[in-house]
């Protein structure tokens, strides 16, 4: 039998009869009245327009990027969302969320501001995404196929129709995600396939598996060629020459093996260009960057920079004291999607498409007017380095605060912040130089993968605890929890244009999320 409340005594009546007679209080906080200058930059620190004074009581963070809009003189369709950061005049304190009207000259004066009104206040402006990505919210489709546990996933960068997986049973899969079918099963090989990654121009696809082989497949899952032999132990990563760097539509591409070295081949011949040797043990993770640079993490605790034409050795850059267990570039998202935006607007020539495809990375990687391509390292000594390999092998920043190995790391594909996944069950937030901004907390196991959606307001996280965690990365709180996996998630890769995240791990089945 439930159990019943027991009535209200005597007392709770009378004081609920009191509450409902008295008039409660709905005057809005008082915003003291008043004005703040305020002095935009951008993020490399140039003034973007005169200084202008700002009333308190309408400094909404949308409000005063309506206002730097019309300083900039922009018609209304070609407004700019900006978000704000206040620089604190006369110190190095950086405000990175921007607080509400109410709560503006608080945090002020808590920096020691006692009279906004008679200061100049620094907003370093950062353009956000013109797009918006929603939040996936529910579970559309689940399609069993894979014989074993998925180990890697990928979306296509030309169509989110079109999911790639690679699993433990010796096969990839192509999957249709409108239908939500398998498409088709690429089978050749004959060990677990461990990394896939799909060419920037969306035409072919990489796999490397245990069988020591990489196979390249085109969109109809059609084996390409004969299979990529000389590694002499298993294929740990994949990654292909960004496509404004390709010669004579000639694609090349790199590969790192557990036998200590990365080779470098020609995709149309299948034949070994160079063979990177030079690590002392598994080379767990490859990157090739936009300016023909290969980056390269192992087990021997090193990152090792590479000329992709000459195949010689730049830097080694040795800080961490254990395996480093993967990378990535601040340009990883526009590399890997060359020149498809979220505009649809196709290139028609290849020339075209390969000045877009180079823009496009130029832009992600400009800082300082200099081209800087950003590397940050994780490792399983529990921290993190940037590096800026352009300037030497000195790390810019050493990332603590991890309990545990940290995994995964990747950057938001506006290149301003960073997530790393540990197996302390958090995901860290950091900002692009490195500064630690906050901890997610609600996975109850190790966090194997973070993606971030296309517009960088959004973060997806899968773990050990079987689920995947959306978080909002304005407000850095859960969005959405998304449990629907029977065992652990392995592979996650949100689409390049926001509608579906994919996901696939131990439970064999491939799980496609939408709003």
């Amino acid at each position: 039998m439930a159990t019943i409340a027991p009535p209200p005594s005597k007392r709770q009546r009378r004081e609920a009869l009191e509450r409902s007679q008295i008039q409660q209080d709905v005057t809005p906080p008082v915003i003291e009245a008043g004005s703040f200058k305020a002095r935009f930059v951008d993020s490399d620190g140039n003034q973007l327009a005169e200084t202008i004074e700002v009333p308190l009581a309408d400094a909404t963070e949308k409000n005063v990027s309506l206002l730097l809009n019309t300083l900039l003189g922009r018609e209304r369709e070609e407004f700019t969302p900006y978000r704000f950061r206040i620089h604190i005049p006369n110190s190095d304190i950086v405000v990175d969320n921007y607080p509400t009207p109410s709560e503006f000259l608080a945090v002020l004066r808590k920096h020691g501001i006692e009279n906004p009104f008679e200061t100049t206040i620094t907003l370093a402006a950062e353009p956000q995404a013109v797009f918006k990505v929603q939040a996936v919210t529910r579970m559309s489709n689940r399609i069993p196929g894979h014989g074993e546990a998925i180990l890697a996933a990928q979306f296509s960068p030309k169509t989110s129709s079109l999911l790639a997986t690679g699993s433990g049973d010796n096969t990839a899969r192509l999957w249709n995600t409108d239908s939500g079918t398998p498409k088709y099963t690429l089978k050749g090989h004959t060990g677990w396939v461990l990394a896939l990654a799909w060419s920037p121009d969306g035409q072919n696809l990489a796999t490397g598996s245990m069988d020591k082989t990489v196979r390249i497949w085109d969109e109809s899952g059609q084996s390409v060629g004969r299979p990529f032999n000389g590694h002499s132990k298993w294929i740990t990563s994949i990654s292909w020459q960004p496509f404004h760097l390709w010669r004579d539509d000639t694609p090349k591409l790199a590969s790192a093996s557990k036998d200590a070295t990365i080779r470098i081949w020609i995709v149309n011949t299948g034949i070994t260009e160079h063979v990177l040797s030079g690590h002392k043990g598994s080379v767990s993770c490859v990157r090739w960057g936009g300016t023909d640079l290969i980056y390269s993490a192992s087990q021997d605790k090193t990152v090792k920079v590479w000329d992709a034409i000459t195949g010689t050795l730049k830097h080694t850059l040795s800080s961490h004291a254990h395996w480093v267990n993967h990378l990535a570039l601040s340009t990883d998202f526009v590399l890997r999607t060359a020149f498809y935006d979220h505009t649809k607007n196709v290139p028609a020539t290849t020339a075209e498409k390969r000045a877009k495809a180079k823009e496009r990375f130029e832009k992600a990687a400009r800082q300082q007017g200099q081209i800087a391509e950003r590397v940050i390292s994780a490792s399983d000594d529990f921290t993190m380095y940037l590096w800026d390999p352009a300037q030497g092998t000195k790390p810019l920043a050493r990332l603590l605060g991890h309990q545990k190995q940290v995994n995964h790391v990747s950057f938001s594909p506006d290149g301003n912040l960073i997530a790393s996944a540990g197996w302390d069950n958090h995901i860290k937030i950091w900002g692009r130089d490195g500064k630690f901004l906050t901890t997610l907390r609600g996975h109850v196991a190790p966090v194997y993968q973070c993606a971030f959606s296309a517009d960088s307001r959004l973060l997806c996280s899968g773990s050990r605890d079987t689920t995947l965690k959306v978080w909002d990365m304005r407000s850095f709180k859960l969005a959405v929890d998304l449990p629907g996996h029977e065992d652990e998630v392995y592979a996650l890769d949100w689409s390049l244009d926001g509608r579906l995240v994919g996901s696939g791990g131990k439970d064999k089945a491939v799980r496609l999320w939408r709003n």
